[in-house]
């Protein structure tokens, strides 16, 4: 067992095998330069004190930082390092309670990191950072609780990977801003605190019905954020699945809804009963019907007396409620019968329905354009 081992700066022309050592104390190799890769395969690093178990900060590496069964007690510090390879710390062991136990913000890696099948005690800090394959966190444990379990804002990657673990993300998970080419996120990995907003991705998988993707935008800590909406929708139109891109757009302004005013809430709530925000155009057709029923059936009861008796034209309990109802389109049925007691009740509350119902199917119509 070495005491600490310090080659801070230093240049290697070739590897560093430092794999199954075990150290207590500091692995320093913060501004180290090596022309191969850097070998940590099954080592144990325990640090001593406060400081990090290993520092390798600053670094390039002009290989792989090939570190499999990785075991280390403290912090791992791969801030501002570069990686020609990739970083592979698969089956890792990293703890460091209340701490991060993986710092690599602003770090570049030209191939993937994984870190598959490991246990991580402590966040991981990946702001900023550039990996142009794969992230991959699949059947990992995350557990930082009461804190960020995965800091990844404003970092560029190919592919975030999130399968399916032991149990889910224990922690927040942050990825605001980012930038991804692929989401692969199992919806039972998902923390209850996320941030999303600013977070761009092409394409996200594996394909699953909305109802199992909303979720993730409604934990958002940092409260409706309308883009995240607006990503999901358009995956979900670039794969062809309309019905769930509906779906989305139906639920951004549930939750918009919830932002407003209370008058903009009340209209918000006709909306959503009368159309569903224009996204379910048939509602409104059910609503038309309905009640085209119930006042043929009340004035063919008990008709209407005409205005002028021996200029009205026969009366139609069918066609005089659709003028009632119908604000533009006029059958001539309307104005030449004048309703009476309840009857006119009811004719104030068929023409109050049909102009709610006319101006919220052009909205949603309105709406539909915009977003065409």
């Amino acid at each position: 067992m070495l005491p600490g081992l310090d080659l801070a700066g230093a240049r290697v022309d070739g590897m560093v095998q430092l794999s199954d050592c075990r150290v207590r104390g500091r692995l320093m190799l913060a501004g180290t330069q090596t022309a191969g890769p850097l070998h940590l395969a099954r080592a144990e690093l325990v640090a001593d004190d406060d400081s990090p178990a290993l520092q390798l900060n600053q670094a390039a590496i002009g290989d792989d930082l090939w570190a499999p069964g990785l075991r280390v007690r403290g912090e791992v510090r791969l801030t501002g390092t570069t990686v020609a390879g990739s970083v592979v710390l698969n089956e890792a062991r990293l703890t460091h309670e209340g701490g991060p136990a993986l710092d690599a913000e602003t770090c570049a890696v030209e191939g993937h990191l994984l870190v598959r099948h490991a246990r991580v005690r402590g966040w991981i800090g990946l702001r900023a950072a550039r990996v142009a394959g794969r992230l991959d966190l699949s059947y990992t444990c995350l557990s930082h609780p009461g804190g960020p379990a995965l800091r990844a804002s404003s970092a560029a990657v190919g592919e975030l990977w999130l399968r399916r673990g032991p149990h889910p993300v224990h922690g927040t998970l942050n990825l605001r801003r980012a930038q991804l080419d692929v989401l692969f996120v199992e919806p039972e990995m998902v923390p209850e605190r996320v941030h999303l907003s600013g977070l761009t991705y092409t394409t996200l998988t594996p394909h699953e019905p909305a109802e199992r993707r909303l979720p993730m935008l409604e934990r958002d800590a940092d409260g409706y954020a309308p883009d995240a909406y607006e990503q999901l929708t358009a995956a979900y139109r670039r794969i062809g699945d309309d019905h769930a891109a509906r779906r989305v757009q139906l639920a951004k302004q549930r939750r918009h809804r919830g932002t407003l005013p209370w008058y903009g809430r009340l209209w918000g709530f006709v909306q959503d009963a009368a159309v569903g925000y224009g996204f379910r155009p048939l509602r409104a057709a059910g609503w038309l019907l309905s009640l085209l029923a119930v006042g043929s059936v009340a004035f063919a009861l008990d008709s209407p007396r005409p205005l002028k008796p021996g200029e009205a034209p026969p009366f139609d309990p069918v066609f005089y409620t659709l003028d009632l109802l119908l604000p533009v389109i006029s059958f001539g049925q309307e104005p030449a019968f004048a309703p009476t007691g309840w009857h006119q009740t009811l004719a104030h509350l068929l023409v109050l329905a049909g102009w709610i119902l006319a101006t919220t199917v052009a909205a949603g119509v309105t709406r539909s354009i915009s977003r065409q």
